[in-house]
């Protein structure tokens, strides 16, 4: 079975007797393996199994514990998540297990598919027997050990201390562990399991209780926010308060000392380059630049009038001259003329020559009073394109009519589209003789001209702002409605307002009887004024804002700094996306605060998290009530020895607040200390160490063939003796 691992594989494995002991602590966080007599385990790694495919050859592979972020690039880790033998310190996926202890042997060097050692094996307080069943099964049938032994991780470490002096004969172990935290009375050197308690509280929860925390405060970090980076952090920063809600209250105020308290992490973050404003040399280099080019373009576009009026000129004077020839030529011989010519008639040419007197004088600019020779000819021609629309109905054949009748339809939509046509020219004309004022008034001053086109601008702004709003919400709302909303007849205008009065009028004095509406003129009168559009507010918005696109395009040509507000000028959708400011560095900051100590309290008041169950001070008073002696002063040597081990003993303030709650549930004066371990993490296993290192240790163990013979039963009266 292939793994991926980072953890090197031993080689010294044959170098040790089949009589040596393997000691194995199988904690729910890491698995330790190692040999009896050590101080060290030879192989440490989380207890957790991934097992990904490759994405190229689909091959499934085994990451037992920790891995190297950069080798998961290669694995598609989406299917499979890691997963733990354990529920609440019991191991029941023995699938899980057995991968574990496949490569714990692996990288302890073995090479067989056999383990010819003792094996002694680390369990939880009061194991189910099933579970220390299907474990014993697995070592005997699987892996062929030659003999097992079971035994407590925190009695180990208990009788380890004391052997340093750290601890007495009689006290009591509390055992916060990954999962759950388990109290064991001592009497004489041997735990009292009829004594012990547990609950379903641990460093696990703190992890993940700091991990929700953070992801709600730093919803958009999450990603960075793993298991391994957050368990890292509460080692680091967490700790026990003496008084929880003192120390709440002390981060509520924001006082220097909570300042002090305060940690920050800061993630990578690379900041955006930064643009200087332009100097005023710069500003009046580019202003020069975009004159120089606008004066381009003018002598440009003057050249190409130019152009363009000799060009028309040309063809005016050659149109004129096809006429008077036209004028001289027989009737006879005009068809064979027109045709040399690509003419069809002479209503073409003086069509083609309005056309071209119309260009001219619109290319010179000419007001539109000089054209009206221009269009009498235009109105001659058509009266000679369209002759029958002059001519009586009844003087016309039924043939005629229907010609008459398409000719009056062709004649009204050509005059419709001269007269669009008409005018957008004047509408040019107007523009760009407003644009030559401005420009006048630009040279004469231009400061002022600035100061005044931003006035103008300012105020059609404000006029079509207004107007969006009267739209939106009405033009004033009554006292009743506070929360600014308002009804249709505020939203509507004094002549839809009229309207609406009338048609109600109408409805109220017309709703009975006989409906003979229309009978009077003054019906018809009231019809004339409902009918009315008399609302014009539309055309006076589209005017606003196409001189606000002037004015605002004028203002970008003469001010460089002129931002226009795009938003006045284009329809505001109801959900506009917000503006995003830019990220600075306290964005990418992870500031740990209240959370330092609110994670780790947990360990004391359970209900924090939901968990309705005692913390470790009470635990300790229910362990010693659960005692089947009553005796005072084995309570007394009890108290004056309360040992802690794991790895949730290493916050600080850990001690302290766990002898200040013990003595408010004990009598007054009662002997009271506190005492860690030398290493709550290892010391379980070191104490393992020692113990298969002794030569009664094989009196302890039972083999396979009393597994075979006496079964299960024999595993549940099992009881290791901790004192040899």
């Amino acid at each position: 079975m292939p793994f991926i691992s980072k953890i090197k594989r031993q080689t010294d494995y044959n170098l040790f007797p089949s009589s040596t002991p393997i000691v194995i602590d199988n904690g729910a966080s890491y698995f330790r393996i190692g040999w009896a007599g050590e101080t060290e385990p030879r192989v440490i790694f989380r207890n957790i199994v991934q097992r990904p495919r490759h994405k190229t050859t689909g091959e499934t592979v085994s990451i037992v514990g920790d891995h190297d972020p950069a080798l998961l690039k290669y694995f598609d880790c989406t299917r499979s998540g890691p997963r733990s033998a354990f529920d609440n310190d019991v191991v029941y996926q023995f699938e899980i297990m057995e991968y574990i202890l496949d490569f714990a042997f692996d990288r302890l060097g073995a090479n067989g598919s056999g383990i010819d050692h003792p094996v002694l094996i680390t369990e939880c307080v009061c194991n189910p027997v099933h579970s220390r069943s299907k474990m014993a099964e697995l070592l005997f049938e699987t892996y062929g050990v030659p003999s097992i032994a079971f035994g407590v991780d925190a009695a180990f470490s208990y009788k380890y201390n004391q052997q340093h002096g750290i601890c007495g004969q009689d006290g009591l172990a509390i055992c916060p562990g990954f999962s759950t935290t388990h109290v064991i009375p001592f009497v004489g050197g041997e735990p009292v399991y009829r004594g012990s308690c547990r609950t379903n509280i641990g460093g696990y929860h703190v992890t993940d209780y700091l991990k929700q925390l953070l992801s709600l405060k730093y919803p958009h970090h999450m990603a960075r926010l793993t298991w391994e980076k957050v368990e890292d952090l509460k080692m680091e920063h967490c700790y026990i308060a003496p008084d929880y809600f003192s120390e709440a209250r002390l981060f509520q105020k924001g006082t220097k000392e909570a300042e002090d308290k305060t940690r920050c992490w800061q993630l990578p973050w690379v900041p955006p380059p930064t643009e200087e404003p332009p100097s005023e040399e710069e500003i009046a280099r580019k202003a020069a630049i975009k004159e120089r080019q606008g004066q381009r373009l003018r002598e440009m576009a003057e050249a190409k009038r130019s152009s363009r009026i000799n060009e028309l000129e040309n063809e005016l004077h050659g149109l004129g001259f096809l006429l008077r020839q036209l004028e001289q030529v027989e009737a006879n011989d005009i068809p064979s003329f027109l045709s040399a010519t690509g003419y069809v008639s002479k209503q073409e040419i003086e069509s083609s020559l309005a056309k071209v007197t119309q260009s001219l004088r619109k290319a010179k600019g000419e007001p539109k009073s000089e054209q009206a020779e221009v269009e009498e000819k235009t109105e001659a021609s058509m009266n000679e394109k369209y002759p029958l629309i002059q001519i009586p109905d009844n003087m016309l054949t039924s043939e005629q009519l229907k010609e008459k009748r398409r000719q009056i339809f062709l004649k009204t939509t050509t005059e419709g589209r001269q007269r669009a046509k008409q005018k957008r020219v004047d509408e040019g004309l107007e523009r760009e003789r407003k644009n030559q004022e401005d420009e006048e008034r630009r040279l004469e001053n231009p400061e002022l001209y600035a100061e005044q086109m931003r006035a103008k601008y300012k105020e059609l702004s404000e006029r079509i702002d207004q107007r969006k709003r009267l739209k939106t919400n009405g033009s004033h709302t009554n006292g009743n409605n506070t929360s600014g909303g308002v009804g249709r007849g505020e939203r509507l205008n004094a002549a839809q307002r009229e309207r609406m009065r009338l048609l109600t009028t109408a409805a109220f004095d017309r709703g009975k009887g006989e409906d003979t509406f229309g009978a009077k003129d003054e019906d018809w009168q009231l019809y004339k004024l409902m009918s009315r559009d008399n609302d014009d507010d539309d055309e006076g918005a589209e005017a606003d804002e196409a001189e606000l696109a002037r004015v605002s395009s004028r203002l970008q040509e003469i001010d460089p700094k002129f931002v226009p507000k795009q938003e006045l000028v284009l329809p505001q959708s109801a959900a506009e996306a917000p503006r995003l400011r830019p990220l600075t560095k306290e964005d990418f900051q992870i500031v740990l605060g209240v959370e330092r100590f609110r994670c780790p309290e947990i360990l004391f008041h359970p209900n924090l998290v939901g968990i309705d169950q005692v913390g470790l001070d009470e635990m300790a008073g229910v362990s010693i009530r659960r005692l089947p002696s009553k005796d005072e002063d084995l309570e007394q040597r009890l108290t004056s020895s309360i040992f802690m081990t794991g790895g949730c003993c290493l916050f600080p303030g850990m001690s302290q607040r766990l002898e200040a709650g013990i003595r408010m549930i004990r009598p007054c004066g009662a002997p009271i200390n506190v005492v860690r371990a030398l290493d709550p993490v290892l010391d379980a296993w070191r104490g393992a160490s020692l113990y298969a290192a002794k030569l009664q240790f094989t009196e302890q163990t039972f083999t396979r063939m009393d597994y075979y013979e006496k079964g299960e039963d024999w595993l549940r009266r099992y009881q290791l003796r901790y004192t040899l």
